[in-house]
């Protein structure tokens, strides 16, 4: 078992924000009693440590080439990989991404399919991208030629919420057909969240999902948080998306 949280392996031992990714261990940890001992509090501790400092250096690579870093994050089938081919048809930024996924290539294969610098990691059967796995990928990245580079993390709702890739800023999405109490029953990812997309709106009529109860949940949990709603088969809704992206980015 991983040595972390219990529900993968991973090849090693394993500061956007230190503060807020031990908030999240903790909050794992409460959740989980079987992992709420000394000694295995010791051990994620230990575990945490090296992975913020590897962040630190991943995000001041990302720095010292002037690439906004986005860590994308949200439950298998949230719309993540889409949304990506999507933005490389308007984006008005240049940007590459590192894919994580626990096999298979198809992601990657999509956005190459799409003229996108993308390199995917294959973690086995670990449920969340680390900072060790970020940082081979960011060395396969062509940095000098992008202006924002997405990490898209495993699809989980939990892990990786715990740890810092050392990206600059956390997306989180969650679907129409999830269903909107997704938000209150995984607070720990959406209190990480920079910005929150409600992806495939165009199934509203379809689904039993209250937009606005979604945004005052996420607001509760991370307040001021920002929220937009999001269809691919809505081009407007996607440059929405592409324009608080480069607006981040100018701002840095």
């Amino acid at each position: 078992m991983c040595k972390d949280c219990g529900c993968s392996v991973t090849d090693h031992e394993h500061h956007h924000d230190a503060t807020s990714t031990r908030q999240a261990a903790h909050e794992t940890l409460h959740d989980n009693p079987q992992l709420n001992d000394k000694k295995t509090i010791e051990v994620i501790s230990k575990i945490l440590d090296k992975n913020d400092h590897e962040a630190m250096h991943n995000r001041a690579h990302f720095d010292r080439h002037n690439v906004l870093a986005i860590n994308l994050m949200s439950s298998p089938g949230s719309g993540k990989t889409a949304l990506l081919e999507h933005l490389a048809d308007i984006a008005p930024f240049r940007f590459g991404v590192i894919e994580g996924d626990l096999e298979t290539n198809r992601d990657a294969d999509r956005i190459r399919a799409k003229g996108i610098a993308a390199y995917q990691i294959q973690t086995g059967s670990a449920c969340h991208l680390d900072a060790f796995m970020v940082h081979k990928g960011l060395h396969a990245m062509p940095l000098e030629e992008i202006d924002v580079c997405f990490i898209e993390n495993v699809g989980n709702l939990v892990c990786p919420a715990s740890y810092d890739v050392g990206g600059h800023l956390n997306v989180v999405l969650v679907s129409v057909p999830e269903g909107e109490d997704k938000i209150e029953k995984y607070p720990v990812m959406f209190r990480q969240a920079d910005l929150v997309l409600i992806t495939k709106t165009d199934l509203l009529p379809y689904f039993d999902f209250r937009v606005e109860h979604a945004k005052q949940a996420a607001r509760k949990i991370k307040p001021g948080v920002d929220v937009l709603e999001v269809s691919t088969k809505e081009p407007e809704s996607v440059k929405r998306v592409a324009d608080w992206i480069r607006f981040k980015r100018e701002m840095r």
